[in-house]
């Protein structure tokens, strides 16, 4: 019908008329409807994306770098197919339990229960078991003699790194004792490692992901780990037991690198630091000795011989400041010896907020040269 006989369009058309322009115009949030529907696929590509990225990567047990690495990763995988198989078999049940017809005899569902609901998971369970365990001995045995070994002490809320003499590496290219630096670790690719772990204070966990399992660290004891790096690279060791206000910026480097390039490396990192060459690290070098920082920190080759806090003899040769904290920079260095309880809460160091612009920046500049 016609609206008063005029010959204009009827309500029928109009009301469709409206439905179209609404279907045209953007939404109130400025999506159309077509978009609308996008979402909750572009949600599912994103999280699938961020599911397979997080299987690689510097710090990622399933992008193994390390002979033990390599095993535990096997273990993971059979694992999940396990863990697959008995899911795929208790949906299965579930969906015969609510979909299946009702006639089937009580002997045959007493022999459902007892073989699919626990026989088989007893089974497979007892397999995975069994291959985790024998694989056990393998990695509680030590390393073989000559190997490099490396004491770690963890500390809140920093790693101190030692490599011992004794190996054959240390002494073919330093034979002056141990080789103190900090919150960084190098290893020659294909050679045989063993870690001696220990702390003073409260319970830690040495974790390199990608090279090897995690072993705690125990206050009163020594644990050990050995591993054997495959393939060169950086990659992020952690603490993975809770240790403080501070555990999360508890991190260190680990640089795996060919045998020549880790015996040069390992070479230059035993020699004493240079004395300062520039008028402006030099400066640094007078703010270091004159606010005490010598007394809890070593830069071998100079007066400065404290035991207390981290190595600073090649500091600034290093990948990162503050276990992991901030990048080696000479900003970073200033805002590190300035805001230090800022930035880690709870660590030992005092912040030396009550020095001057300048200073920091001669203190900072003294501490990138230490290469």
């Amino acid at each position: 019908m016609t609206s008063g006989g005029s010959g204009g369009p009827s309500a029928c058309c109009r009301a469709a008329a409206s439905v179209r322009n609404r279907a045209a115009r953007p939404s109130h949030w400025g999506v159309d409807a077509r978009a609308e529907m996008t979402k909750p696929r572009q949600a599912w590509l994103l999280s699938a994306a961020g599911w397979l990225l997080g299987c690689s990567g510097p710090q990622s047990a399933l992008d193994p770098a390390g002979r033990e690495a390599e095993e535990l990763a096997l273990i993971f995988w059979w694992m999940t197919a396990g863990c697959l198989v008995i899911w795929v078999a208790s949906m299965g049940l579930a969906l015969y339990a609510a979909f299946a017809a009702r006639s089937r005899s009580m002997a045959f569902a007493k022999r459902l229960i007892i073989y699919g609901g626990a026989a088989i998971p007893t089974i497979g369970l007892t397999v995975l078991l069994a291959y985790g365990l024998a694989l056990l001995p393998e990695f509680l045995a030590p390393a073989r003699p000559g190997s490099l070994r490396i004491a770690v002490t963890a500390e809140q809320y920093w790693w101190r790194v030692r490599y011992l003499p004794g190996s054959e590496v240390t002494d073919r290219v330093a034979r002056r004792g141990p080789i103190e630096l900090a919150n960084e670790i190098r290893l020659p690719i294909g050679q045989e490692v063993e870690f001696l772990l220990d702390t003073p204070d409260v319970i830690h966990a040495f974790w390199i992901p990608s090279l090897a399992g995690k072993v705690d660290v125990i206050p009163g004891r020594q644990t050990r780990l050995r591993l054997l790096p495959t393939r060169a690279g950086t990659y992020r060791g952690a603490c993975a037991e809770y240790c403080g206000a501070s555990h999360a910026w508890m991190a260190f480097s680990v640089v795996v690198q060919e045998r020549a390039e880790f015996d040069a490396w390992l070479a230059a990192q035993a020699r004493p630091a240079l004395e300062p060459a520039e008028p402006a690290a030099q400066e640094g070098w007078r703010v270091f000795t004159a606010n005490g920082c010598g007394a809890c920190h070593a830069v071998r080759g100079s007066s400065a011989d404290g035991v207390v806090g981290p190595d600073l003899t090649h500091v600034g040769g290093r990948l990162s400041l503050g276990a992991g904290l901030l990048p080696n920079q000479l900003v970073d260095f200033g805002r590190w010896v300035a805001e230090t309880d800022a930035l880690k809460p709870g660590v030992h160091m005092p912040a030396f907020g009550m020095l001057t612009a300048p200073e920091l920046r001669a203190l900072a500049t003294y501490l990138e040269s230490l290469e």
